[in-house]
This record gives structure tokens, C-alpha cells and sequence, in this order.
């Protein structure tokens, strides 16, 4: 029997779906929604995408404490 090796390149994506960019933060599309602080990008062909660099983002600043939970401003989200 043979074995054969195989070399192949993920490319990571970095625009995704809001619910790809909820999922990829551990996050309801809702909850997503209400609390991700940035907007998401308005792709040719009016797709809106989500920047996975600014999940990266939000995630570190939230790991080191720069996220203070400011309840208006969730709440204005919300109202969008």
C-alpha cells in the first residue's frame, strides 16, 4: 500500500457574513449586533461584510480591559 502526501494552503477569509462574524466571536447574531462596536463594510455589490481584523480587535481590547460596558451606548445599538 502507498501513501501519498499532500501540501495544501488554507487562505483564511477575512469578510464575513454577520453570522460568520458572530459565530467566529462566540456571540448570537443578536447579541453580535448589540454589542460589536464597529460598522461593518459596505462591499461592491451593496453586501455588507464584517472585517475579521476588527473581531481580533474588539477581542483583545475586551481581554485587557478597555471595554466598559457603557449601558447607553449598548442600548442605542440596540435601537438600530
Amino acid at each position: 500500500m502507498s501513501a501519498a502526501t499532500f501540501k495544501f494552503k488554507v487562505l483564511p477569509k477575512r469578510m464575513a457574513k454577520k453570522s460568520e462574524a458572530a459565530s467566529y466571536c462566540g456571540l448570537s447574531e443578536k447579541r453580535f449586533a448589540a454589542e460589536f462596536p464597529f460598522p461593518p463594510v459596505l462591499m461592491p455589490g451593496g453586501e455588507e461584510r464584517f472585517d475579521l481584523q476588527d473581531c481580533d480587535r474588539w477581542i483583545e481590547s475586551i481581554k485587557a480591559g478597555a471595554h466598559d460596558g457603557d449601558v447607553d451606548a449598548m442600548i442605542e445599538r440596540l435601537g438600530k
